[in-house]
């Protein structure tokens, strides 16, 4: 007993410090183990910042935690292009690294930065210009626009940091340099928490900004993350190296780039375009019912983004292994960590339905919005085992660089299932707020279903990039 506990802590400490081991030869359930753990802790902190931004938020006012609700679901927009940006190097770099040839993945790494940059800087200005009418778009008050407007511009104009911490990490995770990832994530969010409450409510010389302190604390906290990721990729000690001449242009490597982006930024458009249209939906029933949706979603959120860890370290498995010409190890890698991923989130939906009450006090003492959150939270939970296979799969698809397939499926199980259910059930069919999360746990059981048959069918094996 005391050997094995003393070779798990082995483990743990390895995989956070980072290891230079070859994931295609070593045995999957260790390569797993030194991918997830970095990046299930990545996730942790992420998901963290999330309940904790709300956590303050929510002292401020009604309309504060609406706003905050308001500009994600439109944030997103940003959210989906990093993360498809994210997707396409986390592939090309597996993929060369898979292949031993690090200095191509180099090149590709900084080609991606480059590509990034441009895209972020004409998201940043215009969300930044057209913040109040963003709100009024989604339905916010005139007196939420007026507490909120500055979060939702600030939060915009940070485009630029929030899609290069994507990136970035995402190359990180397709060297399989997972610990680098999770040190940036945590350095950027712990910031953010401990200036979140002198922003928000002001301390000293810092005025009190209310929500718009949010705002701040997250841009800084980022901003900082996004230097620490730089200064790793310009040392030059690690698998990736930047030097200065890979900045300049080529074409080839970004058409190859924007090639696989299309499909994940359309893939996380389509999903994040789904949000958005369960947002506007909810908004009719009240700021209340806004506001709980909006705590719930965060708390969720907590338990997801762990899971995401699980399925980011199947995607760097697939592209690497894909790159080493074994396509069964990279399939075996696969349906290993959707166990895994199961086991972990089906442990979570049971805490959740036990203990709904007590989690959702500590966000809010408002009986209307956290009675909704409960229900919310009660509600999806259900769907959390066919969320645990949907996730992995899917992030298999992109990491060997077949982004299209996840979007089509996305399209048909959130755009043509999930928004027409929602509205139908919520307004011609009297479920209300009830009516949304049905439409939720089943338009993600749907997507399970048919990542796993068309997963099972192994085109993805024949992917080049």
């Amino acid at each position: 007993m005391y050997d094995r506990i003393k070779k798990y802590i082995y483990f743990f400490q390895l995989a956070i410090k980072g290891t230079d081991e070859d994931l295609t030869t070593t045995s999957i359930n260790r390569a797993i183990v030194l991918l997830s753990i970095p990046m299930v802790l990545e996730m942790i902190m992420e998901s963290l910042f999330a309940v904790v931004d709300v956590f303050f938020v929510s002292q401020v006012s009604t309309n504060a935690v609406a706003t905050v609700g308001l500009t994600e679901s439109i944030i997103t927009i940003v959210y989906s292009l990093g993360i498809g940006l994210s997707m396409a190097a986390t592939a090309m770099v597996a993929r060369r690294i898979g292949e031993k040839k690090p200095e191509e993945a180099s090149k590709t790494a900084a080609q991606a930065i480059v590509l990034t940059i441009a895209i972020s800087a004409i998201l940043g200005i215009a969300g930044y210009v057209f913040g109040e009418e963003i709100l009024s778009l989604m339905g916010g008050s005139d007196e939420l626009i007026a507490e909120g407007k500055w979060y939702t511009k600030i939060m915009y104009a940070s485009s630029g940091v929030i899609m290069m911490l994507f990136l970035i990490n995402g190359i990180f995770r397709g060297a399989g340099s997972a610990s680098i990832a999770m040190r940036a994530l945590w350095i950027s969010n712990i910031l953010n928490m401990l200036l979140d409450p002198l922003f928000i409510f002001g301390w000293g010389p810092i005025p009190e900004m209310g929500v718009t302190g949010a705002a701040v604390a997250t841009t800084i906290g980022r901003s900082v993350g996004v230097i620490y990721q730089l200064t790793q990729l310009l040392n030059k000690k690690g698998i990736i190296k930047i030097y200065s001449h890979y900045i300049k242009p080529q074409l080839a490597i970004i058409k190859r780039i924007i090639s696989i982006a299309s499909g994940g930024v359309g893939q996380f458009l389509i999903e994040s375009a789904s949000w958005i249209f369960l947002t506007r939906i909810m908004s009719q029933f009240g700021s209340e019912a806004l506001a709980g949706y909006t705590i719930a979603i965060r708390i969720i959120v907590f338990t997801i983004l762990p899971s995401f860890g699980i399925s980011n370290a199947a995607a760097t498995l697939v592209g690497q292994n894909l790159g080493a010409k074994q396509p069964e190890r990279a399939e075996k890698s696969v349906w290993l960590a959707a166990r895994y991923n199961v086991a972990f989130l089906f442990t979570v939906s049971i805490i959740f339905y036990l203990f709904t009450y007590e989690i959702v006090g500590f966000f809010t003492d408002i009986s209307a919005v956290k009675a909704e959150a409960i229900k919310a939270i009660r509600f999806i939970c259900f769907g959390y085992i066919f969320f645990a296979y949907g996730m992995v799969v899917s992030h298999a698809f992109n990491g060997a660089g077949d982004t299209r397939t996840p979007s089509i499926i996305n399209f048909v199980c959130f755009w043509l299932i999930q928004i027409p259910l929602s509205y139908v059930l919520a307004n011609e069919l009297g479920f209300g707020t009830s009516g949304v999360y049905i439409a939720i746990i089943s338009s993600f059981s749907l997507l399970a279903v048919i990542s796993i048959i068309w997963f099972k069918k192994g085109k993805w094996k024949l992917k080049e990039v």
